[in-house]
């Protein structure tokens, strides 16, 4: 993990001289602060940072070269922060846990990884793997091994004996052995520190939990209350000694009451959000993270005969509608927001469909793009390093042609993209 992370956390140091530096003239310039948006501008990139913004467009000198975006909006790169890179819902998924070995996942996460690169996205939470792919799949684009976002990752999201993320649900008995805390099942306190420390051990960025029920796995509730206080107390606590953040997949209001109150960093999906939920998320500073496009899927495809096991339908029909408009309401009572899709439980590379969502639902356009930088760079704790276009930051910018405030569909289409200082599509 530390490997992983050096890129991020290291000073900033001086730029040697030799480096070549690139211009990006930007017809229009999002920066992702609360700046309003800024007509002909120029960013000087050296190496893999931003060091200046600058008014009007500047003339090339010496070594410099010039990117051409006078017709586009140019915006900070994306930050999807609730992703699952290496799996994909698709008709017979269930039988996966059974044929695919680690291998198997693995090599289709490079192909969903550079997908979800290519839709603008060049940083990514990943909330939950198996066979800690995600681990290994971060290792090998900080590498330049293979293409796709800078992630952080949660590994195997930690789940109680039966919860959500217990991968035995839906076995006969005596087919797999019952999960440990390495596992990333965990029962009492002195189990929840262990499942933290081996997240630790094998890598992770952050911890992940499932606090309540949920859609997709093979049990009855989607929404009760999985974890008691004094577990989540432990996560919490053993997470912040290693310098991890908490996410918390949460439908039901119990389990999301005792999370916040627990003190983890954000709440993802929140089907069952009310007024008490947002006063205790505002009194606690806990972000929210929607994932209405997951939502909008799972409600679509439980309607598709077979697609889904007839255990999860009844859910999938009844809770995927809601976020939506729960997402207007939890914007219109101050709530922190950062953006979020659960891709892989929709197709990836599709991930700026939650964008219209979001707008449609009462947020505005330069808000939901917002929600997506500077917004998801505080929840991620690098805000030093991404999230906005400014001196200093990691050259991370995307571009569209059109301008996304008067029609947020255009971010369905990026048309440049560059991550880290290096241009992936032009």
């Amino acid at each position: 993990m530390l490997g992983a992370l050096a890129a991020l956390v290291l000073p900033q140091v001086a730029f040697a001289q030799s480096e070549a530096v690139t211009l990006i003239h930007a017809g229009v310039l999002i920066d992702g602060t609360e700046s309003r948006p800024q007509e002909d501008v120029t960013i000087r990139i050296q190496g893999n940072r931003i060091v200046g913004v600058e008014s009007g467009f500047q003339r090339a000198r010496g070594n410099e070269t010039v990117i051409d975006l006078k017709n586009s909006t140019v915006m900070p790169g994306f930050i999807d922060m609730h992703t699952h890179l290496t799996s994909q819902l698709g008709p017979g998924s269930y039988m996966n846990r059974f044929t695919q070995n680690a291998t198997d996942v693995a090599l289709q996460s490079v192909q969903y990884a550079e997908r979800t690169l290519n839709a603008g996205f060049t940083t990514v939470r990943d909330l939950g793997d198996s066979f800690a792919a995600s681990i290994a799949l971060r290792d090998a684009i900080n590498r330049g091994i293979i293409e796709g976002p800078r992630i952080f990752t949660a590994g195997k999201s930690i789940a109680t004996t039966g919860g959500h993320a217990d991968p035995s649900n839906g076995f006969r008995d005596g087919l797999v052995d019952t999960p440990t805390p390495a596992e990333g099942v965990a029962n009492g306190p002195l189990e929840a520190r262990q499942a933290v420390r081996a997240r630790y051990q094998e890598g992770s960025d952050l911890i992940k939990i499932t606090a309540t029920g949920g859609v997709l796995s093979l049990a009855a509730s989607g929404d009760n209350p999985q974890f008691m206080m004094d577990e989540l107390e432990a996560i919490v606590e053993t997470a912040r000694d290693y310098g991890m953040r908490v996410a918390v997949h949460a439908h039901g209001k119990e389990g999301m009451l005792r999370a916040i109150r627990a003190g983890v960093d954000s709440i993802e999906h929140g089907t069952y959000m009310d007024e008490e939920v947002f006063a205790a998320m505002r009194e606690h500073g806990t972000w929210y993270v929607p994932t209405i496009t997951a939502g909008k899927s799972v409600a679509e495809r439980a309607e598709i005969e077979g697609f889904f096991p007839e255990q999860v339908r009844p859910k999938a029909r009844a809770i995927g509608p809601l976020i939506q408009s729960t997402f207007g309401r939890a914007y219109e009572a101050g709530v922190r927001i950062a953006y979020g899709t659960d891709a892989g439980v929709f197709d990836h590379g599709e991930n700026a469909r939650e964008f219209q969502y979001m707008v449609e639902a009462g947020m505005p356009a330069i808000e939901a793009i917002r929600a997506a930088t500077s917004s998801a760079s505080q929840l991620l704790g690098q805000s030093e390093n991404l999230g906005t276009i400014e001196e200093g930051k990691f050259a991370d910018i995307v571009a569209v042609e059109g301008n996304p405030l008067s029609n947020i569909e255009l971010l369905q289409n990026i048309s440049f993209i560059m991550k880290n200082g290096e241009v992936y599509r032009q």
